[in-house]
């Protein structure tokens, strides 16, 4: 059976000679509709007739989002480019083309690309692959920071961590704040990003009260295929040698800006960059069902369920009252749908006055018999601590290094690096399958019963 293909290639010449030569049934291909743009493009690919699409570097308005709305409609790519233009095939490399051939290749040449392509797309699914930016970084380069900042790029396998918390104000962000500094502190080179599409906060708790590109200017860059570690590292704001931090939208009302193809690519640049990078994700795991099957529409919660399907683990904080358990518990079905790596329950802002008698037997109780898991940690509501420290723009550590609450989060931060091997690197946790080792850390008593 012949695989219908889509043709949107800017030179009338080299597309005519295409659709001649699969005019005939030596190759097996057959062109269902040549395109004029991108729109064109994308229309005829969500109608669901068609496994790949030829393209050319010099189409219009193609970038990453395009190749991932392809993906998404179960379309691959073939991109052609013009002989010998290397810069073309690097940049279409950079947005995730992976098969990428010279626009005078022969027909039988482009016919056996969209086999292995359409042959990719059938055995692993839709999906984009990326360019290894490490290759543009400069001799010596280790961050490309000019404050001396010494960040492990070379190793190329750094970590994830999410930190998601139900809708309210269970303090996912000085959760993740404390997290990356403690982990800063212990050695670790670290990016801390703040993804929440509805109210970042990390650049407020921090003090930098001047407008910041951070995350909306990486996704633009990850989007155009401009964005690699050196570029990443100029973006991320260097807070100490070890600690970098990428700030959120400045407005709630820029969220169309991080696009999930985007926010995956910066986050598989920030592999490259730091050892470990934590995110501060949103509270809403809702799917906008209408959207996802109906439109290629951008969706506001994409920014939170692409970092939660890229982590290795996600740290789940719950405020330690009734109204926060019973958020989290009926939140935590999502949750589960929304990722496949380890997820370890923190229950901050533990304090006897809503939970009478022994809070934190309560609590473990209620969270067992509900939702089958056991807290990892349980961090005191040290409220004088936080307000300090969010009064002087600094980490707890810095504020008050005394604390309840910056040392529980600092024995969780050990806690890490002591089963590092329990988080694998790579994309998605467990989600290419692979094997959890076994371990008694306090992190594998979070997985799912």
């Amino acid at each position: 059976m012949a695989i219908p293909v889509l043709t949107a290639i800017g030179d009338p010449a080299v597309e005519g000679a295409l659709v001649a030569a699969f005019d005939r049934p030596t190759h097996g291909i057959t062109v269902v509709r040549r395109c004029v743009d991108v729109a064109d493009l994308i229309a005829a690919a969500t109608v669901g007739t068609t496994r790949c699409a030829i393209i050319s570097s010099d189409l219009r308005r193609l970038d990453r989002d395009v190749l991932a709305r392809l993906a998404a409609a179960g379309v691959s790519v073939v991109a052609l480019v013009p002989g010998g233009d290397e810069g073309a095939e690097r940049w279409l490399r950079q947005i995730g083309a992976e098969h990428v051939l010279a626009a005078d290749a022969t027909p039988a040449e482009v016919a056996l690309a969209v086999n292995a392509a359409t042959a990719a797309t059938d055995t692993f699914g839709a999906g984009l692959d990326y360019a290894d930016p490490l290759s543009a970084l400069p001799p010596g380069f280790a961050g490309g920071a000019d404050d001396g900042a010494d960040f492990d790029v070379a190793a190329a396998n750094g970590r994830v961590v999410a930190v998601w918390g139900a809708t309210g104000a269970p303090g996912r962000t000085t959760v993740a704040l404390t997290l990356a500094d403690e982990l800063a502190r212990l050695g670790v080179s670290t990016l801390l990003v703040d993804a929440d599409a509805y109210g970042g906060a990390l650049a407020q708790a921090l003090g930098m009260l001047e407008e910041s590109p951070g995350i909306a200017a990486a996704c633009r860059m990850a989007n155009t295929g401009s964005l690699d570690v050196p570029a990443l590292a100029r973006l991320a704001r260097a807070l100490t040698p070890r600690l970098r931090v990428l700030t959120g939208i400045t407005r709630p009302d820029r969220w169309p800006e991080l696009r999930p193809s985007a926010v995956e690519h910066v986050l598989h640049m920030s592999r490259r960059l730091a050892a470990c990078t934590v995110v501060d994700c949103g509270f809403s795991l809702e799917q906008d069902e209408e959207l996802a099957y109906d439109t290629m529409a951008p969706r506001r919660n994409g920014a939170t369920l692409t970092a939660l399907g890229e982590a290795d683990l996600v740290v789940a904080v719950v405020a330690a009252d009734p109204i926060g358990i019973q958020r989290f518990i009926r939140a935590l079905p999502e949750l589960r749908a929304a990722t496949e790596a380890d997820i370890a329950v923190v229950v901050n802002k533990m304090r006897g006055v809503v939970v009478p008698g022994d809070a934190q037997g309560e609590i473990a109780a209620a969270l067992s018999r509900y939702a089958g898991i056991t807290p990892v940690e349980y961090v005191p509501y040290d409220r004088v601590a936080c307000d300090r420290a969010l009064a002087g723009g600094q980490p707890l550590a810095a504020a008050s290094s005394s604390s309840g609450a910056r040392i529980a989060l600092a024995r969780l931060a050990k806690s890490f690096l002591a089963q590092d091997s329990a988080v694998p690197a790579g994309r998605g946790g467990r989600r290419r399958g692979a094997k959890q080792p076994a371990g008694k850390s306090p992190l594998r008593r979070a997985r799912q019963r």
